[in-house]
């Protein structure tokens, strides 16, 4: 059976950050073809625009479809199952979906949909990404601009008018496998610390909380995470039920950013003998270095088959890929992480 497509569920109220950060995904796509799906309701087709005019091959006009019937979470089987059918059914189905929700709209719900039998065999949710407005969230305020939120809120008969921001963002939280921090430039160092601690604290075992400004991640930290979350919805329960918000980003900036919150580097060794033991040395150093992502491969002693780790922080994915033929037998692993890395250690620890 042909591997799941990806699908990245990217989360957050209004003026986040969500379409800066989904627009720094596809201009930096790095040959992936990404399909976004948007739902939006309300003030129509502007985030649309934007990433229609993104100037990238990887932004066809084909690959942005836009949901904007009202709250993604009351309209699953009208419109979005039937637009993942869709997008399966292409002749070159994407290598991988991003969905924008409404913030408005609970993520539960639609992590649920990815197992309509319609579609679960053939797509899986990579992760949730929940975008916070750090510095509406450390005021208290949750969102940018309070009433935007409120306004796209009553444009849609569906939606629990009267649920607190408060209240859907700890249902976003609670959903999520990575929170990202956007407009971390506004906050103090105190502030930010602050925050990513609360966050944690109220966040799932395991979630990451990631700094950012203007959206601004390394692709490969936010895509491939592997989770497959619609397995996993015990541990997302709804702290409310059905409520939503809006789209997004009143924060259009065009900067020049580069990645230099981020580093990645390459530690290569010989061979090795033990795999599970390999990994869990690898699990060790993720956790004492609080490394993002990890991936690579290895040469296991005796073993035709090169060995193919992926780690999403401190979970490993290992399988046998390919025998390595004419390509020298040795151990190469990619570290991912936030500046600041200890790349002597990691690399004296991953060498061990």
């Amino acid at each position: 059976m042909p591997a799941k497509i990806p699908a990245t569920v990217v989360t957050g109220f209004l003026g986040s950050g969500k379409t800066t950060l989904i627009r720094h995904l596809i201009e930096n796509a790095n040959g992936r073809r990404i399909a976004l799906v948007i739902n939006e309701f309300g003030d129509l087709g502007v985030d649309g625009d934007i990433l229609k005019g993104c100037g990238d091959e990887a932004c066809a006009e084909d690959d942005i479809i836009e949901l904007s019937n009202g709250c993604i979470c009351c309209t699953v089987a009208e419109d979005f199952v039937p637009t993942i059918e869709t997008l399966l059914a292409r002749d070159m189905p994407p290598d991988h979906i991003v969905i924008e929700t409404s913030g408005l709209a609970l993520p539960q719900p639609l992590v649920r949909a990815f197992n309509w039998p319609e579609i679960a065999t053939r797509v899986t949710v990579d992760g949730v990404v929940t975008v916070v407005d750090g510095k509406a969230v450390t005021d208290g305020r949750f969102a940018h601009n309070v009433a935007a939120v409120d306004a796209q809120r009553a444009q849609d008969d569906n939606l629990d008018h009267e649920t607190p921001l408060s209240e859907l963002f700890e249902d976003q939280i609670a959903c999520a496998d990575m929170i990202v921090v956007n407009k971390s430039d506004l906050l103090g160092a105190e502030e930010a610390t602050s925050l990513a601690t609360r966050l944690q604290d109220e966040s799932r075992a395991g979630v990451r909380v990631i700094s950012a400004s203007h959206g601004t991640l390394p692709v490969d930290v936010v895509l491939g995470q592997g989770i497959g979350a619609e397995g996993d919805m015990d541990s997302r329960h709804e702290v409310h039920h059905h409520h939503h918000n809006d789209e997004d980003d009143d924060h259009h900036h065009d900067h020049d950013h580069d990645h230099d919150d981020f580093e990645s580097f390459t530690v290569s060794r010989g061979e090795i003998a033990d795999p599970v033991g390999f990994a869990e040395q690898v699990a060790d150093v993720i956790r004492t270095h609080d490394i993002l992502r990890l991936k690579g491969f290895a040469a296991v002693t005796g073993k035709p088959m090169r060995l193919t780790l992926q780690a999403v922080g401190p979970r490993i994915d290992t399988y046998f890929d390919r025998p390595f033929g004419s390509t020298p037998r040795e151990t190469r692993l990619v570290v991912i992480g936030q500046s600041g890395l200890d790349q002597a250690a990691i690399t004296a620890a991953l060498s061990a």
